[in-house]
């Protein structure tokens, strides 16, 4: 206890946002008083005395079990304090804070949830948590000589005792205060290290992604082995100083884990802190840890790498070796020879057994959906109208009489009529200038290919014979590829699947046929891959969601209209999605539409409503290609064997 009331002489902890002189803010009427553990029947109770009105949210934390109390519109007078760590009706631990302006959480680590009731009395805020161990020793805050530094930030659930930082949970400002709120009001000039302030800013990055529970301290002219007892009640840690080790500390840290200020500490003094077996810390002058490990025994251990390869895990484990250390990887057994001082060979086989772990496979399976559609209209309508002695020979051939011949007509032998024997040529044109006769005809050159409807329609009007040709087509062409590969990649490896054809195109340099005289063009003949390709390279988060990287291609050849040889049509998308697993994505999405509307006709009567289909042609082409990717990861857990439980 001696030791316990030196602490507080010196060490003065700023929890953020609880300074007493802060103006404005939440207005507060309450005051935090002291904090007790007591037993009832059947229960084991947590007392808070109160002074003033106060409002109460609480909620509960698993991994591990913790109950959270919040005392909005309240401030901690009591003093702040270490519970003994005993375990009363399974409570294991109590810690207290002002956690912001106006609010004071209490955190009472639990062995297990289980059913509480909150209760306010004139004075007091009880919390009964059922147990069935009521008998022990009643413990309060009154009790206990005050240490400033358990009043930290240590009482968020995100801190040290919530590494996994559950979602959904305040964390407080502290986690966010990074490496820029530590400053050295005195540097240490007795160490041969750098000053705390400079440790801090290299290790600025560190801080902001330290999880360490954060500290707020103030030294001036400390004693070393009291900054370190310091230390040690603060992290529950067993620290342990060598003999030789002293010096004077003057600082002022705020804001920072605890860890990275008492390393930071450490270097300003020249020391360093050497982890043993079991965890316990030993500060140690840095030149006698380099002439202990000097005297130390080296042990050479084979390691073998189950998942991993071994090459690929050397770098790493090279930094973490002593000037003594070495590392080899045998590829033949894939394992590492890796020789250290014995004190720290275990722990670089559990840094290789942390390197080493199975790296997760998914499988992506992507379906690739092409439909190519053609709707194609035509109507035509031709007419053509003359007589006997004038006319357009071009859609009606007419006799040629200049070709008439005697002709037997009934079989009896004897010739009994002429016939022509032959038709006018397509493009003559017989015109009766003596009187007055006409002729004419529409859309002669027009033609519907291949057409579903022929209709041929004829009359005599006087002495003129009308002749109507019409002409219909309807025609609906539908291509429907769908491509579904399939693929299981480990996680961050590469992954493609293929599957198409090798078109072979020839291809002719004609400069040969030039350079010697009487050569021949020279033809060469390359490959062009065709078909379905999907390449992909998965990332599983700490979320369990899935990063991709995916190119996802359909193409096929077709011949070409013109004299190149042939045209390639491509289908691809390349993106980068993040999903959840057993999530389907659509990574690429394309519509194309062409229209192609062609009128022509008797001019005017073609531009009539409804009519004008009488006296043209009229030709009307869509075509619609849709193009849709779509990916489905899925992550591949390791099956389990319930007997075994391997």
């Amino acid at each position: 206890m001696k030791r316990i009331a030196t602490l507080a002489a010196w060490l003065v902890v700023l929890t953020p946002g609880a300074s007493p002189g802060m103006k404005g803010g939440t207005p507060r009427d309450g005051e935090v008083k002291a904090v007790s553990v007591v037993p009832a029947a059947g229960s084991v109770e947590v007392v808070i005395d109160l002074r003033g009105a106060v409002d109460i949210q609480d909620f509960t934390l698993a991994s591990p079990a913790r109950l959270v109390i919040d005392l909005q519109g309240a401030r901690l007078v009591a003093p702040a304090v270490l519970y003994d760590g005993a375990n009363r009706g399974g409570i294991k631990n109590i810690r207290y804070a002002q956690f912001r302006p106006g609010v004071v959480r209490v955190v009472i680590d639990l062995d297990a949830l289980k059913n509480y009731q909150i209760e306010r009395r004139d004075g007091q805020v009880r919390v009964k948590i059922g147990s069935e161990r009521t008998a022990f020793e009643a413990w309060s805050s009154r009790d206990v000589t005050p240490v400033a530094p358990v009043g930290t930030a240590d009482v968020r659930p995100g801190s040290a005792t919530n590494p996994g930082r559950e979602p959904g949970v305040r964390t407080g400002q502290a986690a966010r205060g990074g490496g820029q709120a530590a400053r050295v009001a005195t540097p240490a000039q007795s160490g041969d290290g750098p000053t705390i302030d400079a440790y801090l800013e290299a290790h600025a990055k560190e801080s902001a992604q330290s999880q360490a529970a954060r500290i707020t301290v103030t030294w001036d002219n400390a004693d070393l082995r009291e900054v370190v007892a310091g230390f040690a009640a603060f992290s529950g840690r067993t620290i342990i100083v060598s003999k030789d080790v002293k010096g004077q500390v003057s600082a002022e840290i705020k804001n920072q884990p605890w860890d990275l200020a008492f390393n930071a500490v450490l270097e300003s003094q020249g020391l360093a802190a050497n982890v043993l077996d079991g965890g316990i810390i030993q500060v140690i002058d840095k030149r006698d840890l380099a002439r202990a490990d000097s005297t130390v025994p080296v042990e050479t251990r084979l390691v073998r790498v189950n998942y991993a390869k071994a090459g690929a895990l050397v770098p790493s484990v090279a930094s973490i070796l002593t000037k003594r250390g070495a590392v080899v990887a045998d590829s033949t057994s894939n394992a590492l020879v890796i020789t250290e001082i014995s004190s720290r060979i275990n722990r670089v086989e559990e840094f290789v057994k942390g390197l080493d772990i199975r790296t997760p496979q998914v499988s992506i399976q992507a379906k690739i959906i092409f439909v190519d559609r053609t709707d194609v209209e035509e109507l035509g309508v031709k007419y053509d109208l003359g007589s006997q002695t004038q006319f357009f020979n071009k859609l009606v051939q007419r006799p040629d009489p200049r070709t008439a011949k005697a002709v037997d007509t009934n079989g009896d032998g004897v010739p009994d009529a002429f016939v022509p024997q032959s038709n006018f040529a397509p493009n003559d044109v017989i015109v009766d200038l003596g009187g007055n006769s006409l002729s004419a005809i529409g859309n002669a050159d027009q033609e519907v290919v291949n057409p579903a409807l022929n209709l041929i329609f004829s009359t005599a009007i006087g002495n003129f014979d009308l002749t109507t040709f019409l002409q219909a087509l309807q025609r609906v062409e539908l291509a429907d590829v769908q491509a579904e590969p399939t693929i299981t990649t480990l996680d961050n490896r590469a992954a493609e699947i293929l599957v198409g054809d090798r078109v072979p195109i020839r291809v002719i340099d004609v400069s040969t046929a030039g350079a010697v005289a009487g050569a021949v063009p020279r033809a060469t003949v390359r490959f062009e891959q065709t078909g379905i390709n999907l390449k992909v390279t998965p990332h599983v988060t700490a979320n369990r969601q899935v990063l991709m990287e995916v190119h996802a291609e359909r193409s096929n050849v077709k011949p070409a209209s013109v004299d190149i040889g042939f045209t390639f049509q491509t289908q691809q998308a390349d993106n980068q999605i993040l999903v959840n697993d057993g999530e389907t994505a659509v990574i690429g999405g394309l519509t194309v539409t062409e229209v192609t509307v062609t009128k022509s006709g008797i001019p005017f009567l073609v531009d009539l409503p409804i009519l004008g289909k009488l006296f043209g042609f009229s030709s009307e082409q869509e075509q619609r290609r849709d193009l849709l990717i779509l990916i489905t990861p899925h992550i591949i857990d390791d099956l389990v064997t319930p007997s075994t439980g391997k």
